[in-house]
């Protein structure tokens, strides 16, 4: 069995669910309570992939959004197989800050190519819809994201599938494919 260990930042503003989508894909659990994360947390996620005989280790950086945070950021950047950038489809703001802040990061600390995911996270809340699915969509083409799908930590729609896309665009840049039902 072919064993990979893949970095994976996860990005975006401050409360817009990047270690509750990390908490739901891991343990498939939401906490109500919101403790904004410091610096950064690493978390791991081991997967098996039977149809290409290969077991995974997704290490995820899930990196503090706060501005406060920005300067120590650029260190977590290295070696960085794939990304999520994740705003919060009620607050329009974070959805404008993928592109004029996240995404410039990652193009401007890392030097291999990162292949990145947007995600729209609390689609639970859609009634407070600030964001359209369309420019969200709009936004992933602009940006040359491998995808774009809309998510909910809360309730897991769309959540394993958002990883398992970016585990399998990663694995594409070596050679390797599997399908996602």
């Amino acid at each position: 069995m072919k064993q990979w260990s893949f970095k994976i930042l996860v990005l975006g503003d401050m409360a817009v669910g990047k270690t509750s989508l990390i908490n739901q894909y891991i343990e498939q659990t939401f906490l109500e309570d919101y403790r904004p994360t410091l610096g950064v947390n690493i978390i791991s996620k081991d997967i098996e992939i039977k149809q290409i005989g290969s077991l995974i280790r997704l290490i995820f950086w899930d990196i503090a959004g706060q501005d406060k945070y920005e300067n120590c950021r650029q260190a977590y950047y290295e070696g960085c197989s794939g990304a999520l950038l994740v705003y919060d489809i009620t607050r329009h703001d974070t959805f404008i800050n993928v592109e004029s802040k996240w995404l410039k990061d990652i193009l401007n600390n890392i030097k291999r190519k990162c292949d990145f995911f947007l995600l729209g996270n609390k689609l639970d809340l859609k009634d407070n819809r600030a964001v359209s699915y369309e420019e969200g969509k709009d936004l992933a083409n602009k940006i040359n994201a491998i995808d774009f799908l809309e998510t909910s930590a809360l309730n897991g729609k769309n959540v394993d599938r958002a990883f398992l896309k970016l585990v399998q665009q990663v694995l594409r840049e070596y050679g390797e494919d599997f399908e996602i039902d």
